[in-house]
């Protein structure tokens, strides 16, 4: 085992001892059977609809149990830091209402701070540190010299003697150097790590532990000499940087976290984790590894994947405006199946329940989304729609705006049309981003007629362009705006005949050669002239929101295109 005194002198002379942090961070006052749960992200890239989805069950847990919910930012591997990642962070919290009971105030979170942080685990190396030195001082730790070339000839034997991986037992060569040689090494300045010194009888053991979702499990036991503190290369003091198994260990315990709630992948990193809080005298936290969200694909499902799929990103979410909460319901439902089953706004308050959870990814089912989406606005009224789509174009649509503003008044009739004061409502708004598509016809900014000549434009009706286009001149010519939608639809039906249209489109498909058409042609004629597509809400409530003489310019524009040809 190393003196001391040589190993005091690769860390600063005021550092604390672990007692220092203990005292510091003091076991929370809570009520029994709270838990803390924490949600940790990494600034290495986008947010992915899976930090959410875990981020909703930590919050959740910790609600519903008279608990703490923290986000710690994971910051150790700096070299993979991208620029504006926890900016995204804060938007998908703003969006989602996910905001922690404690975080750090620079993670742009709105949670502000707490009374265990900081919670940048850049932030925290003073901590790490003790914690080091305290395992090196009990010989459960060391230095190590082995080089990256050294470490890939290691690896490169062990396969040629088919023998499992890693750095474990005789092949680890720094694990039993002698005091002499290492103090030599040390004093020479160069680069090193230090690694956990695994317990001796690991080889052939397997552990066994609980899960919070998937009961009882058992892993081989950890036999490698893990890296705790990677080296900055900055000698003498070189090793800063705690790796990712370390740095929870001693955040998770001093933070006082009960449950740690990640990905399946993790589970193997359980042995491992276990013999660091045994080494470290911590009382082991439990934890409950979740299935991945997967995607549908030819032939079977994969991971839902950042670098395959755009709707991994939190962001396709945010731009497309899906309703926060309809995100959140769908994420509750593949969390318990059984919230899929309950009103939006019940399942939105009933606890997620981890027994509850499947050990298979659920799939992420964008067509169900959307009919959970179109569900839930429909349940909005006119004024709450208007409000939602305006705030979602402030940053995604920037002249839907501009449009809006000009036009509140004749934005809320368009959304009140077949949604207030009826029982069944449209559904033809799924996201925010819908809004252009299913209502930009009402505005004149946005209002794009079919092109071409009448006959043209009204193809689509399938009826006679002669027929089509004198039907639509006639209508124009003799328009009355009436208030009462049976009125208003007489004069449709009593021209219609006139034009040799069937009164039904069951007389129409039993005699076909005898009409020009049914009275459906006839009204999509009108249709077309006033929306410029074949689909939309019912036609005198368009009217309605419209107005007059909107109504007879759009009916004249499709009558008379030649200018001058009519007079207005």
């Amino acid at each position: 085992m190393l003196d001391r005194a040589v190993i005091d002198a690769l860390f600063p002379a005021d550092l604390p001892g672990p007692g220092h942090w203990e005292e510091r961070y003091p076991p929370r006052q809570l009520p029994e059977g709270a838990q803390v749960t924490r949600f940790g992200p990494s600034p290495t890239g986008f947010v992915h609809i899976g930090g959410i989805y875990v981020a909703t069950i930590d919050r959740d847990i910790a609600a519903h149990s008279g608990g703490r919910y923290l986000m710690r930012v994971e910051d150790t591997d700096q070299s993979r830091e991208v620029e504006g990642a926890l900016a995204q962070f804060a938007r998908a919290f703003d969006y989602f209402g996910l905001h922690p009971d404690e975080s750090d105030e620079s993670a742009g979170d709105g949670a502000g701070s707490g009374a265990y942080g900081p919670y940048r685990q850049s932030d925290r190396h003073r901590i790490y540190l003790s914690y080091v030195r305290e395992l090196l001082r009990q010989g459960q730790a060391y230095p190590c010299f082995a080089t990256k070339e050294e470490l890939a000839g290691i690896a490169a034997r062990q396969q040629a003697a088919k023998v499992p991986p890693g750095y474990y037992g005789s092949w680890a060569v720094w694990r039993d150097a002698g005091p002499a040689d290492v103090a030599a090494r040390l004093a020479a300045g160069g680069p090193y790590v230090v690694r956990f010194r695994a317990p001796d009888d690991t080889a052939g053991r397997r552990v066994r532990f609980t899960d919070a979702i998937r009961g009882e499990l058992e892993h081989e036991a950890n036999r490698n000499d893990a890296v705790i503190l990677k080296s900055a290369g900055q000698p003498p003091h070189s090793p800063r940087l705690p790796t990712y198994h370390f740095a929870h260990a001693v955040d998770d315990h001093l933070m006082r976290v009960t449950l740690v709630i990640r990905g399946e992948e993790w589970i193997s990193s359980v042995p491992l984790h276990r013999q660091l809080f045994d080494a470290l005298g911590f009382e082991p936290v439990r934890y409950a590894h979740i299935a991945p969200l997967m995607k549908q694909i030819p032939g079977g499902k994969r991971k839902l994947s950042k670098r395959k799929d755009s709707e991994a990103s939190v962001d396709f979410y945010l731009a497309a405006g899906y309703p926060a909460d309809a995100i959140g319901y769908y994420l509750r439902g593949l969390a318990n199946g059984r919230l899929a089953e309950l009103p939006l706004a019940e399942a939105l308050v009933t606890p997620i329940q981890l027994d509850q959870m499947g050990v298979a990814g659920p799939l992420v089912d964008l067509a169900k989304l959307e009919d959970i989406s179109a569900d839930y606005i429909a349940t909005l009224t006119s004024q709450q729609v208007f409000d939602a789509v305006r705030t979602w174009a402030t940053q995604y649509d920037p002249e839907l705006v501009t449009v809006l503003d000009a036009a509140p008044e004749l934005a809320l009739r368009a959304l009140a049309v077949e949604r207030d004061g009826v029982d069944n409502r449209r559904k033809d708004l799924r996201k925010w981003a819908d809004f252009r598509a299913a209502y930009g016809f009402f505005f004149g900014q946005l209002f794009t007629p079919l092109s071409g000549p009448a006959d043209e434009r009204l193809a689509p009706v399938g009826v006679d362009p002669g027929v089509a286009a004198s039907f639509a001149r006639d209508f124009a010519d003799g328009y009355q705006h009436l208030d009462d939608p049976q009125q208003w639809f007489s004069q449709v039906r009593e021209l219609a005949a006139k034009h040799g249209f069937a009164a039904s489109a069951r007389e129409y498909k039993q005699a076909p050669g005898a009409y020009a058409g049914s009275i459906r042609e006839a009204s999509q004629i009108i249709r077309v002239a006033l929306t410029g597509s074949t689909r939309s809400p019912d036609l005198h409530a368009i009217t309605q929101a419209l107005g007059a003489s909107e109504v007879l310019r759009r009916l004249r524009a499709l009558a008379y295109p030649l200018r001058g040809a009519q007079p207005c």
